[in-house]
This record gives C-alpha cells, sequence and structure tokens, in this order.
C-alpha cells in the first residue's frame, strides 16, 4: 500500500465502484439467500452527496468506503476492497481513514453493520477495535452493530 491514496470518489469512478461491489459482494449471495445491500446501492448518489471515498494505487481502484455523517457518529455504511487485493491493507486503510474523518468532525465514534451471515466481518471488526453493540432486522437483512470509541 505504499503508493496508495485515498480520495473522495468522482462521477468517473461509479462504473468501477459498481463493479467492485459486485465482485465483493457476489460470494455472499448464495449464504444469505439474496443480494447483500451494498450491491443495489445508488453509487452515484453516494458520490453527489461526497459519501463515497475510493483507495486507489497507481491509478487502479482497489476499494472503497461510504461514509454518512450523523450528528453522534460517523456510519460506515459500506467498506469494500477488490477481492483480488484482500490482504494488502487496503480495507485496513479505509476503516482508519473513517476513524480519521469521524475524529477531525469530533465525532465521538464510528459505527458499522455488517451482515449476521458475514462471518469473517464478525471477527474482523472486534480485531480493528470494533464492540458488537446489539443485533437486528433492518431493512430485511438479519444485522450486526458495531461501533467504536474515537479518541479526540
Amino acid at each position: 500500500m505504499s503508493g496508495a491514496v485515498i480520495r473522495p470518489a468522482t462521477p468517473a469512478d461509479r462504473e468501477a465502484i459498481e463493479s467492485l461491489a459486485e465482485a465483493a459482494y457476489t460470494p455472499y449471495v448464495a449464504r444469505m439467500g439474496r443480494r447483500p445491500a451494498p450491491m443495489d446501492d445508488d453509487y452515484a448518489a453516494r458520490i453527489a452527496a461526497g459519501e463515497a471515498f475510493v483507495v486507489t494505487e497507481d491509478g487502479r481502484l482497489f476499494g472503497f468506503a461510504v461514509l454518512i455523517a450523523a450528528p453522534d457518529a460517523l456510519l460506515l455504511d459500506n467498506v469494500a476492497v477488490d477481492p483480488a487485493a484482500r490482504g494488502r491493507g487496503f480495507g485496513r486503510a479505509l476503516v482508519a481513514f473513517a476513524e480519521a474523518r469521524a475524529r477531525a468532525r469530533a465525532l465521538p465514534c464510528v459505527r458499522l453493520h455488517t451482515n449476521a451471515k458475514m462471518t469473517e466481518n464478525l471477527a474482523l471488526y472486534p480485531r480493528l477495535g470494533f464492540a458488537e453493540t446489539g443485533r437486528g432486522v433492518q431493512d430485511g437483512y438479519d444485522r450486526v452493530f458495531f461501533e467504536k470509541r474515537i479518541a479526540p
């Protein structure tokens, strides 16, 4: 990740983001019995709202995150990495970027949710310092909610 850059997504990134979302989330379709929500998000609207960010290296897009600010937290609504680039640190960099944005906005925490059947995420987020805060059905999905307190 030495030459990686995280920047706001532009309209020119939309197709690459959509393709990456398909590639990253397709493996979960069979496990969940339906398409994960990020596969059908409106990325043009996310980009227009300034909520989408991409991580690139040498001009190639390797991952993206959707960050939504609320009065009491920053929601890391989605983070995805090209399956061929997993293990290179792009996902961790995007999570750290979300934490830095929360800190810069003086927000006390970063919140996120994942599907209960995405068991890899249930193990990963606690390793990144997130604590599970609850479980429930949201928008028809079985979700697990996490939060990480951010030091000022």
